[in-house]
């Protein structure tokens, strides 16, 4: 065999064995950010500790998820917008958020937040644990 051939066999299969490690180191991240994502999606704390600082939140009527997910995050309200909505979308207050002016505190968790500008769903927890107690 000439010098050649063995150098171009041993570069062919460098190069295989690189393109495989890619592979497995790139499927390897995806699956711990993906696992981050997903576990932060429903264990997400708040932004700041207690006491937190007081920021007004203005929903428009017709403001949608996604636009109220930024405003939250330019607002320092949450870390991640689009994480903000997805759990937005997962919860029971996917439809329930009302238009209105909001006093939100950094030490809020989303979910806290997805309560407090869902007035009607408020209404309804508090009417319905005394009933529930009583049962």
């Amino acid at each position: 065999m000439s010098l050649n051939k063995i150098l171009f066999a041993f570069i062919k299969i460098a190069f295989s064995v690189m393109v495989v490690l890619f592979v497995i180191f790139g499927t390897l991240e995806l699956c711990r950010m993906g696992y981050d994502y997903g576990y932060r999606l429903f264990t997400e704390t708040a932004v700041d500790v207690a006491p937190g600082e007081d920021v007004l939140v203005l929903v428009e009527p017709g403001t949608s998820g996604y636009a109220l997910a930024k405003k939250l995050e330019e607002k320092g309200l949450v870390r991640d917008a689009k994480l903000f909505y997805f759990q937005l979308k997962l919860s029971a207050y996917s439809k329930s958020i009302e238009a209105g002016t909001y006093t939100l505190n950094t030490s809020m968790t989303p979910k806290e937040m997805m309560i407090a500008m869902s007035p009607g769903e408020q209404e309804t927890q508090t009417t319905e644990a005394p009933e529930a107690a009583g049962e």
